[in-house]
């Protein structure tokens, strides 16, 4: 059975034109050109809006990344603080083992000079005791030959003058050395460096005044070698 031409047109989709619709209605503008203008505040209204939402969002996630990253900063923070104590506390432990270790040293410094000094001077007073005997006796031989003639021969002259160039060369190495004849004639008796082997009645000076020396004492620094052997004066 042939198809029928109406049922084929039933069939097919309308078409409606814009011209045709608007020739039907003429409320619409037919002009191409026309659009609905939108009001531009209520553009920048909406963008604002936008805006401030997407900060808003912005903000939320910082606040949010903060909240899960401030455990780890904090315990990372507390723990340089506490490392930073504890090397500061070590320091300050150095610095006093330090200044412990320089007083030490600088006590041993002084204990070994000090004991260097007392060797030096112990050593020095030994031999100088030594010494001592061999310029008393030539001390004794120019004081009694002094009292020759002088029409002795010029050879026995010039052997006094030798003895007495000896006698101012060991005076000399003594003195070198920091031994020192103490001076007793016309001082106070002192019992600590003087020894009294006579006394002497006289007016002339005050009691217990050294009048004469026998023999000379010598001291080290504050060390005594030996005392000097004096006479000294005393009331009558």
């Amino acid at each position: 059975m042939a198809p029928d031409r109406n049922d084929k047109r039933s069939n097919r989709i309308p078409i409606r034109f814009m011209d045709a619709e608007n020739e039907a209605d003429p409320t619409i503008d037919s002009n191409p050109d026309h659009m609905e203008i939108e009001d531009p505040e209520s553009e920048t209204d909406s963008f604002e809006e936008t805006e401030d939402r997407s900060e808003g969002m912005a903000a939320e996630s910082d606040i949010s990344s903060v909240g899960v990253e401030g455990g780890p900063v904090t315990a990372e923070l507390i723990a340089t603080r506490s490392e930073l104590k504890r090397v500061q506390e070590e320091n300050r432990d150095l610095k006093d083992r330090l200044a412990r270790r320089q007083a030490d040293f600088e006590n041993y410094r002084k204990r070994v000079d000090r004991e260097r000094t007392e060797t030096y001077n112990r050593v020095v007073a030994d031999v100088a005791s030594k010494v001592l005997g061999v310029l008393d006796n030539l001390k004794r031989a120019l004081e009694t030959e002094s009292s020759v003639e002088a029409s002795e021969s010029d050879e026995f002259r010039h052997f006094l003058s030798g003895v007495d160039l000896i006698y101012k060369q060991l005076s000399g190495v003594l003195e070198a050395l920091g031994v020192k004849p103490i001076i007793s004639v016309g001082e106070q008796f002192n019992p600590h460096i003087h020894e009294a082997v006579v006394t002497e009645v006289t007016d002339e000076v005050e009691p217990d005044t050294v009048v004469q020396e026998i023999r000379a004492g010598y001291r080290l620094g504050d060390r005594l070698i030996r005392p000097a052997l004096v006479k000294v004066a005393t009331r009558g």
